[in-house]
C-alpha cells in the first residue's frame, strides 16, 4: 500500500484538562489528577477514587436539544471532536460529507444515562423510561450523533475492544483512508463513573480500593493494588496524507504499523492472559511498519495496576526487545484508567511528545516490583528516531499495538518585536 495516513488534529478531554496542550501541560509536570468521585455518591463502594475531567460544561460543546438524548461519554466526544477539527483547522460540518468518515472505539456504553431511566423505571411513579433510552446506552451511540451533527457520512463504525480499543479504532482509521476515505475521526472517550459500571468494574477484582489518590494507581511498582477508574480520552483526525498536504495543514505524525491478537482467555485477579500473544501484536505493529525493535524511541505501556498483569505485560516487553532495555513511559497513574479512552489517550501523548521534541518522564514506578524492572524514563530527553510504540490490553483477552512516527518537531517561534502584530484567530498553519 502506498496510501498513507498522518495525523492531523488532537483532542483530549480527560482528566488531565480539556485541550491538548492542557494536557501535556499535566504530563510533563508530573501532577495527579485523580481524586474523590463527584459523579455520584461512592460511600458504600470500596473504591472512591477516579479521574473525571475538570470543570467540563456539556453545553460549551453541545446544545441542550443534543445533549438530553445522549450519555456524559458522548458529551465528551462532542467536546474532543471539535478539539480535534479545529486543531486540524477543518470545519465542523464537512464540505463533502462521503469524504468523512467516524471510526471511534467504545466498551461500557452511555452508562450513566442508561441507570438514571432503569431507576426511574423500577423506582419512580412513572413506571416508564425517556424514549431516548432505546439509543442513547449503546456503544455506537457516539460514533451516530457524531456522524448526524457533523454531516459525515462516509464509512463509519465502532471497535468494541476494551482498552485496546482505542488503538483499534486507529488501525482501522488507516484502513479506511486506504479504501479511499480521506478523512476519518478516530480516537474513543469513555465515562465508566456510574453506581452500575462501578460495580461492574469491581466484579474483574482489579481496582484499586486505596484512599488516598497519590498512592491509589501505581502500575509495575511493589505497592500496585490495582488500578483507578477514569473518564475521557482523546479524538484525532486522521488523514490521507497527500489531502493533509494538500491543504497545507499541520502534520503530528504518521500511523506506520498495527497489530491485534487474543489470548482466548477470561481477565481475572487470577489470570494475566497471554503474554506471548501480548508480544506478538507488538511484532505484527512493527512488522507492519517497517521498524525494528531497536529503532523504538519510547514504549507507552497497558500499565494496568496489578502486580500479576504488570509483570505479565514486562515480560512480552522483554519478549519483543530482548537484552535492549527499551525506554518506557507512562502518565496513567496521572489520570486513571479510562478503558479505551486511555489508550487513544497515549497515542495523544506520544505524538505531543514529537511536537515538542520530548519524550516525557514515567509518572512512576517510585520502585519497579520483582519482574517489572524495565527501563522506566526518569528523566525527559529528546527522541532519536521519532518512533513510538503504543499497547493497550483490554479485558478478555485482547491485546493492540500501534507504531507510530512523529513528524519534525515544531520550530521555536521568532521572537517579535513590540509593534509587530500577533497571528489572529483562523491563521492558515
Amino acid at each position: 500500500m502506498t496510501t498513507r495516513a498522518v495525523v492531523t488534529g488532537i483532542g483530549v478531554v480527560a482528566p488531565s484538562g480539556i485541550g491538548a496542550e492542557a494536557h501535556w501541560s499535566t504530563v510533563v509536570s508530573r501532577t495527579r489528577r485523580t481524586g474523590p468521585i463527584t459523579l455520584f455518591d461512592p460511600a458504600s463502594y470500596p473504591t472512591r477514587v477516579a479521574g473525571q475531567v475538570p470543570d467540563f460544561e456539556a453545553l460549551t460543546w453541545a446544545d441542550n436539544r443534543r445533549l438530553v438524548q445522549t450519555d456524559r461519554w458522548t458529551h465528551l466526544g462532542f467536546a474532543a471532536t471539535r478539539l480535534a477539527l479545529a486543531d486540524a483547522g477543518l470545519p465542523e460540518h464537512a464540505p463533502d460529507p462521503y469524504g468523512y468518515a467516524v471510526t471511534l472505539a467504545s466498551s461500557s456504553g452511555g452508562n450513566l444515562f442508561g441507570q438514571r431511566e432503569l431507576q426511574r423505571l423500577w423506582g419512580g411513579p412513572s413506571r416508564t423510561v425517556g424514549a431516548y433510552q432505546s439509543i442513547a446506552w449503546f456503544y455506537a451511540a457516539s460514533v451516530g450523533q457524531l456522524s448526524i451533527h457533523h454531516q459525515f457520512k462516509g464509512p463509519c463504525g465502532v471497535l468494541v475492544s476494551e482498552s485496546a480499543g482505542g488503538l483499534d479504532s486507529l488501525a482501522h482509521a488507516v484502513r479506511t483512508v486506504r479504501r479511499g476515505t480521506p478523512v476519518v475521526i478516530a480516537g474513543a472517550t469513555e465515562c465508566p463513573l456510574s453506581p452500575y459500571a462501578l460495580a461492574c468494574q469491581l466484579r474483574s477484582g482489579l481496582l484499586s480500593a486505596a484512599a488516598d489518590p497519590a498512592g491509589a494507581y501505581r502500575p509495575f511498582d511493589v505497592d500496585a493494588a490495582g488500578y483507578v477508574p477514569a473518564e475521557g480520552g482523546a479524538v484525532f483526525v486522521v488523514e490521507e496524507l497527500s489531502h493533509a498536504l494538500a491543504r497545507g495543514a499541520r502534520i503530528y505524525g504518521e500511523v506506520t504499523g498495527w497489530g491485534a491478537t487474543h489470548d482466548a482467555a477470561h481477565t481475572g485477579p487470577d489470570s494475566a492472559g497471554d503474554p506471548a500473544q501480548y508480544a506478538r501484536a507488538m511484532r505484527l505493529a512493527l512488522d507492519r511498519a517497517g521498524v525494528a525493535p531497536d529503532d523504538v524511541d519510547v514504549v507507552l505501556p497497558d500499565a494496568l495496576g496489578t502486580p500479576r498483569h504488570d509483570r505479565a505485560e514486562a515480560d512480552a516487553l522483554r519478549a519483543v526487545f530482548g537484552d535492549r532495555p527499551v525506554p518506557v513511559s507512562t502518565a496513567k497513574p496521572l489520570t486513571g484508567r479510562a478503558h479505551q479512552g486511555g489508550s487513544a489517550l497515549d497515542v495523544a501523548t506520544a505524538l505531543l511528545a514529537f511536537a515538542h521534541d520530548t519524550l516525557p518522564a514515567s509518572a512512576g514506578p517510585d520502585r519497579p516490583a520483582d519482574g517489572c524492572e524495565l527501563d522506566f524514563l526518569r528523566e525527559a530527553r529528546r527522541p532519536a528516531t521519532r518512533v513510538a510504540l503504543v499497547a493497550a490490553r483490554g479485558f478478555d483477552g485482547f491485546n493492540s499495538a500501534l507504531v507510530l512516527r512523529g513528524a519534525a518537531a515544531r520550530p521555536a517561534p521568532t521572537p517579535r518585536r513590540a509593534a509587530e502584530p500577533g497571528p489572529t484567530q483562523g491563521t492558515a498553519r
